[in-house]
């Protein structure tokens, strides 16, 4: 048993340190990002943000109203071929440039992934998705997807630390998810005492991932605009949400009423109500690992994704960063103690 005393980081632990700018707006701030990728010879570009591979985030309707911003979606696994082959007859033209097939590691899952990619070949983004990155299975199926799938971009996680970062890009990934934990609807760090902070987690895996020419996207902990900011700041070349997508009539769900009010259900994905509803219940060699909660209906997701964009942009407006890419170049962050003043917050 060993401890490590250095301090790591959340994004509720720092704000940035405003810098000169020459900026007069924030309309003169981009947040398109070019990258190209370790493992193929695809080109993407798009404001990196994406909704999370989650069934009550990760839909279909959710992918066709972020494209329209340029903005991605890591497409849940649980639609069916059927429904794969029927989206994409009806979808938007070019919309293969801002979706990904989502996979988990069964059998089942990799003949599924392969019927949908085979089916539609031109679909270019694979996420394979565990909660436990850290495995030899995991990187062992990374390892298998690139064969079978070479000249597709392959997104891999989650883990929170280089070595692995490192390992997976080796394996075969392009983009690394970097997160266990933060989410909120995720209860892994209640259950198993395992985590790490997520700022210091994507300082230290961006590091990695980019000595190798890899990307990461900081998965989990964004609660407002502001935390994706610090996100970027921190090193990440994508932010993935969920929390901040959910509730909303493009994500998954029902609406609810109850006391009057609306609700839309959002859980996590290793939650109970998830395996009962995708694996016939909570297997009895484990726990449940995420919460189901009821998220006070959104309407559209419009007003969300403009409300993000315009926080980041005005964050790049107050450290002189006229493009995105340049955000992590002027970012220096204060440690403080208190975020808000919230006298007048419920």
């Amino acid at each position: 048993m060993r401890v490590e005393y250095d301090i790591k980081l959340g994004f509720k632990d720092v704000m940035f340190r405003p810098k000169r700018s020459t900026l007069k707006s924030r309309s003169q701030v981009s947040l398109q990002r070019t990258f190209k990728f370790m493992h193929t010879s695809i080109e993407w570009t798009g404001v990196p943000i994406m909704a999370a591979n989650m069934d009550t985030v990760g839909t279909f309707e959710m992918a066709i109203k972020l494209a329209e911003k340029d903005m991605f979606t890591a497409i849940h696994k649980h639609y069916s071929l059927d429904e794969w082959n029927a989206f994409l007859s009806n979808a938007p033209e070019g919309i293969e440039n801002n979706i990904a097939v989502s996979t988990g590691t069964g059998e089942n899952d990799l003949d599924k992934v392969k019927a949908i990619i085979n089916t539609n070949t031109h679909l270019k983004f694979i996420c394979i998705d565990v909660a436990n990155g850290y495995s030899e299975h995991f990187v062992a199926f990374v390892k298998k997807a690139r064969e079978l799938f070479p000249d597709k971009v392959i997104m891999a996680g989650n883990v929170v630390t280089g070595e692995m970062v490192e390992e997976l890009l080796l394996a075969g990934a392009d983009i690394i998810k970097v997160g266990i934990g933060p989410g909120s609807v995720c209860t892994t760090r209640v259950k198993t005492g395992v985590g790490y902070p997520q700022l210091s987690a994507i300082v230290e895996c961006a590091d990695a991932a980019h000595g190798l020419g890899g990307q990461i996207i900081s998965d989990g902990g964004c609660a407002i605009p502001g935390d994706v900011a610090k996100a970027f700041g921190a090193g990440a070349d994508f932010v993935m949400l969920g929390g901040m997508l959910a509730g909303h009539d493009e994500s998954g769900g029902q609406v609810v009423e109850k006391d009057g009010k609306k609700y839309k259900q959002f859980y996590g994905m290793s939650s109970a109500t998830a395996m009962d509803k995708h694996a016939g219940g909570v297997a009895n060699y484990r726990a449940s690992e995420g919460k189901t909660v009821q998220v006070e209906y959104r309407g559209p997701v419009e007003s969300t994704v403009q409300d993000i964009l315009g926080g980041v942009r005005s964050t790049c407006t107050y450290v002189g960063a006229s493009q995105l890419k340049e955000l992590t170049k002027r970012t220096t962050f204060i440690r403080v103690a208190e975020q808000e003043n919230r006298v007048y917050t419920k």
